[in-house]
């Protein structure tokens, strides 16, 4: 394989908004900033996919809101197992990143005073979610996409990193192969920021692009970062469940948020049951796990899900607050302003991650991170409009840090490393018995029965017996010679890593022996004191922080 060089002084792994905010910090220090995208650039990752909206204390709507209320919904939604300096920056650091955000072109919806408007949502004490209509996400990843093309910072697409290069415990650089001709790309860097998104895609129902396999997760690992938590994947509780095509795409919370009512099929209005205070407002562990309950008790309906109805409100405001679901929903022939929508819980984010200090740095020298790559922000369970913030606050953080060790540091190479690299990828190409589509569509499927909203040690244990099987399986799998967008070999890559990915999400929860956030065992379904820890794991150990 041809083995390309570029140089650059910060690297940054994903062009979502983490990634995207980190580039404009970079190139404010003056220094030479490549995004490197996976997909197509700001088009691969799920910031722009967030619905919702973005949470900043700016008591426009409730004036008792505070920084410390919103410091106590993060962690109290969190089940207390966040990192609580870096909840103290997130809120704290938050309501100046959407300032940016407005100077960078983005527009936010305002009250008829002009002040920004907020509206409640799920796990929040006050209305302090920003948002624009149920667009929050691309409007603010358009914003920064255009202050990075007025820039112009340099964006390669199609590109999928598939190791970090390093040098003793410095990291160095990375290796990728380029998808249109599978060419290798060794990039050279002073500094490297990891923005690369989360990994619903080990399940087969999923909010995600279908970029989200992990691999930001995997190759911070195989280099020998520290993970945490890596056992909390957030369900999200709306997702689409028909038609099959459309299974898994997100029914924002917006529309509960805004009034919506979940139904089951006997026309009962069921949250009564699981948190009569907050309604459908609760924390999304708790809704994803009540419309589950729903569901598996019988109460579900013949697609296997449950109703959210919101037609009771106005036509005009539905078409105003809600214009992407109404014609989310218009494609399939549904009209969410007369009637009920079907929705069952779908895969959506992962609160473990990259295990990062509150300047965004790693365990390994000149690393960083950014975004959903990293754990210890929203502890056990994340509320809705935090991960918008998330991007924005620490995708700052990580390009000012970066940008800072880079000024002092010189490029290194590690050329047998990059060999190295290059011909692993290279002996995948070869014959087999397996094909690569299918082997990773039976991870995904084991994954969602024995991994997913309820979880026992009987199955866990299942999982990882089945899923260390699949790993000594991997050299069976068929990949075809073409240079060209060779996808085989894609899939395979993306297989390797999801596997270890996965083996890491077993274990993690098997070890949480208690139900916390969104890990809830049903053989130990009470949260305990003695478990008020996060699960940091890495290559050679295992070990616990207490929170």
């Amino acid at each position: 394989m041809e083995i390309k060089t570029i140089s650059t002084d910060v690297l940054i792994i994903g062009s979502g908004g983490a990634g995207s905010r980190a580039a404009i910090e970079v190139d404010d220090s003056g220094l030479k900033a490549i995004i490197v995208s996976k997909g197509l650039s700001f088009r691969s990752g799920c910031t722009g996919m967030a619905e919702g909206g973005y949470n900043a204390v700016f008591k426009t709507v409730d004036k008792d809101d505070s920084t410390d209320a919103h410091i106590f919904d993060t962690l109290k939604g969190g089940s207390y197992l966040n990192d609580e300096k870096l909840v103290e920056i997130l809120v704290n650091e938050s309501p100046k990143r959407l300032i940016d955000l407005e100077n960078y072109g983005a527009l936010f919806d305002r009250q008829e005073s002009g002040k920004i408007d907020q509206r409640p949502f799920g796990g929040q004490t006050y209305r302090r979610t920003c948002y624009q209509g149920d667009r929050t996400g691309a409007e603010l990843l358009n914003a920064l996409k255009e202050e990075i093309i007025k820039r112009d910072i340099e964006c390669i697409e199609e590109v999928m990193i598939s190791s970090l290069v390093s040098d003793k415990n410095q990291v160095i650089g990375a290796i990728g192969l380029r998808l249109k001709d599978s060419t290798i790309i060794y990039f050279k860097a002073k500094a490297v920021i990891l923005a690369s998104g989360g990994a619903g895609q080990l399940y087969p129902v999923t909010s995600n692009t279908f970029q989200k396999n992990g691999d930001g997760y995997a190759i911070a690992y195989h280099a020998g970062a520290d993970l945490l938590d890596m056992e909390q994947v957030q369900f999200h509780p709306t997702g689409m469940v028909a038609p099959e095509s459309k299974k898994g795409v997100l029914v924002t919370e917006a529309v509960r948020a805004e009034g919506g009512k979940l139904i089951n099929r006997d026309g009962e209005r069921f949250m009564s049951k699981y948190a009569p205070e907050k309604m459908e407002l609760a924390t999304r562990d708790v809704v994803a796990r009540s419309i589950y309950q729903e569901i598996v008790e019988g109460r579900g309906t013949e697609n296997g899900g449950v109703y959210l109805d919101i037609s009771h409100l106005d036509d005009e405001y539905i078409e105003e607050k809600l214009e992407t679901m109404v014609l989310q929903f218009e494609n399939v022939g549904v009209d969410i302003k007369h009637g009920p929508i079907e929705v069952a819980p779908t895969a959506h984010h992962f609160m473990g991650g990259l295990k990062i200090n509150p300047d965004a740095s790693t365990s390994l020298k000149n690393l960083f991170g950014a975004g959903e790559v990293c754990g210890g922000v929203h502890g056990a369970n994340r509320l809705g409009g935090n991960a918008l913030a998330d991007t924005q606050v620490f995708g700052k953080i990580a390009g000012e840090s970066a940008s800072e060790i880079a000024k002092t540091t010189e490029l290194k190479s590690n050329y047998e490393m990059v060999k190295a690299e290059a011909s692993r990828i290279e002996s995948l190409i070869k014959k087999g018995s397996i094909k690569p589509k299918e082997f990773k569509n039976n991870i995904k499927k084991l994954m969602w029965e024995k991994v997913a909203i309820v979880r026992d040690e009987k199955t866990l244990n299942e999982a990882l017996a089945q899923l260390q099987e699949m790993k000594k399986e991997i050299v069976n799998l068929d990949v075809k010679n073409t240079k060209q967008y060779n996808d085989d070999l894609l899939t395979v890559l993306e297989i390797i890593n999801m596997v270890d990915i996965c083996i890491l999400t077993v274990k993690s929860a098997i070890l949480r022996k208690e139900s916390r956030g969104a890990h809830y065992r049903s053989d130990f379904p009470e949260t305990k004191d003695e478990w008020k820890k996060s699960i940091v794991i890495n290559k050679n150990e295992i070990k616990f922080e207490a929170r």
